[in-house]
């Protein structure tokens, strides 16, 4: 098991509600597979950088998970068949963080 961090962007053509139950339909398949929640964040909806998909704003949610390779390349799997979901990015925390030699 290792530690990864998931930001998840979805789209703003949704309600709130709708776009909180996307995000705990990311959390479900997580926890299908055998994964761990150790901290989410739902950030709510915010202003984009640039323009993405013709739109300018989305809802922004964070998942601090700990699994298995497989299980986060499900959640990445079944995150990119969702029309509703703009991006998402998962990185490995440890990796991100330079260590002084």
């Amino acid at each position: 098991m290792r530690r990864y961090e998931m930001m998840i962007i979805i789209s703003d053509s949704l309600e709130e509600e709708e776009a909180v139950a996307v995000f705990d339909s990311a959390k479900q398949v997580l926890a299908d597979g055998s994964g761990t929640l150790v901290d989410e964040s739902w950030w709510g909806k915010r202003r984009f950088a640039y323009e993405i998909e013709k739109r300018n704003h989305g809802f922004y949610g964070i998942l601090d998970i700990e699994a298995s390779y497989d299980a986060v390349l499900e959640l990445e799997r079944r995150l990119k068949l969702r029309d509703e979901v703009v991006r998402f990015k998962t990185v490995r925390p440890e990796l991100r963080v330079k260590k002084p030699s």
